[in-house]
């Protein structure tokens, strides 16, 4: 049967051996007494270990270690909230924002819209698609008169949410996926949609066409919006 004993290290012990140098690292070190079990009935395995101690200069310094751990933090959250920054700035709507929590119409460009400079360019019962609140396509309405109406139609089909192209022959929006149909103004005139499309306040700010949520009764149906 095999047999330990345990027994106190001596400061020779710890620097040298017969076998190498003893590092005070190791917590218990054997020292294996020549005797195989295999060799005669009775005969096993003698092993002495000797107990070390971990000298107090070699204990971790816990302030060291909450430095290297703030350390790493920073080293994995810099390039981290390099990496969010470029994906926030894809996600939020291009459209900068004005007075009132509106929207600068933007064209098919990009590009800010100029009241004046789209009156030029765009005659009377124009409907031109522009991207307007969250980034939704939005049609700017133009007057008989030559002005811009003072609401904008988000072009959005309130059935399954396709686009819907306004159809100037026709005078009303046509969706091309299940036939819906709104009239000039946006309001649902054949299903299968169940709602008119929503609307939004289109004002000139600064020259700039700023759309602005439209909160109040809906003109076309009488209604509260429900979209609001």
């Amino acid at each position: 049967m095999a047999a330990s004993t345990l027994s106190s290290a001596t400061p020779s012990q710890l620097r040298s051996s017969r076998n190498g140098v003893l590092s005070p690292s190791h917590a218990l070190l054997p020292k294996l007494t020549r005797a195989s079990p295999f060799v005669g009935k009775g005969k096993g395995l003698k092993i002495t270990c000797q107990a070390t101690s971990i000298p107090a200069d070699r204990v971790p310094d816990m302030s060291k270690r909450q430095l290297m751990n703030l350390l790493l933090l920073g080293a994995i959250s810099l390039p981290t909230a390099g990496m969010l920054i470029p994906y926030t700035i894809f996600f939020v709507p291009p459209g900068s924002g004005g007075a009132g929590g509106g929207t600068v119409a933007k064209d098919a460009l990009g590009n800010d819209v100029i009241a004046a400079e789209w009156l030029k360019n765009h005659g009377p019962g124009d409907r031109t698609l522009t991207q307007g609140l969250k980034g939704d396509p939005t049609y700017l309405v133009v007057e008989n008169d030559k002005t811009l109406a003072t609401y904008g139609i988000n072009a959005v089909c309130t059935h399954l949410g396709c686009v819907v192209p306004w159809n100037a022959a026709e005078n009303k929006f046509i969706c091309p996926c299940h036939g819906s149909q709104y009239n000039n103004q946006g309001q649902v005139v054949r299903g299968p949609a169940p709602l008119s499309l929503a609307l939004a306040h289109a004002d000139i700010d600064d020259g700039k066409v700023l759309f602005v949520p439209w909160v109040e009764t809906d003109f076309r149906t009488g209604e509260d919006p429900w979209w609001a």
